[in-house]
């Protein structure tokens, strides 16, 4: 197995360094994906900058952590599963619906069940969306340019569910709980 170093702020190049000093303020710790991407300034630093305007966009908190979830278990990269399991949760999202997630089904909420749909048959189409596509996540109350910024969100984590799928670092411990397949 090809082994990946998880890099510290002490270790990381400097270019990367205040990427990974915003990630810090973001999680409270350096999550060891980062510490991963550091290695290379530049997806590091694209990471970064779409997880900025990812954040700072017009979906809630929990509505992003639904695609980033979804994205994850679509992707089934495990660490992703397991972060944002407990990043959605943190953010109150109903257990119910990050079970349903992890289990590869539609939450119960509806707004959160389009968002998921629409995320998985991105990832699944390979953002070939046909018309009914769209026309579902329209009818559960969103605007088309919405669909549109799914994209950027399903773009960010396909960075981090890439990263951890070919690099296969460790889950730290905050996230052993939520550990998947479970």
């Amino acid at each position: 197995m090809t082994h990946f170093p998880i890099l510290t702020m002490e270790s990381a190049p400097e270019r990367s360094k205040p990427a990974l000093k915003q990630l810090e303020a973001a999680f409270g710790m350096i999550p060891n994906i980062a510490g991963v991407m550091a290695s290379s300034p530049v997806l590091i630093n694209s990471l970064v900058g779409l997880f900025g305007n990812v954040h700072g966009g017009s979906f809630t908190e929990p509505q992003i952590q639904t695609v980033l979830l979804t994205d994850a278990v679509t992707n089934e990269c495990a660490w992703a599963v397991a972060f944002h399991t407990a990043l959605g949760l943190k953010a109150g999202l109903d257990p119910a619906d990050v079970e349903a997630i992890r289990e590869r089904r539609l939450p119960n909420d509806g707004k959160h069940a389009a968002l998921s749909l629409l995320a998985k048959t991105l990832i699944e189409k390979r953002g070939r969306l046909d018309d009914r596509d769209i026309d579902q996540f329209v009818a559960a109350g969103f605007g088309k340019d919405l669909a549109l910024e799914v994209i950027a969100i399903v773009a960010a984590s396909t960075i981090t569910n890439y990263t951890g799928s070919v690099t296969r670092i460790p889950l730290e411990a905050p996230f052993q709980a939520h550990a998947w397949p479970a």
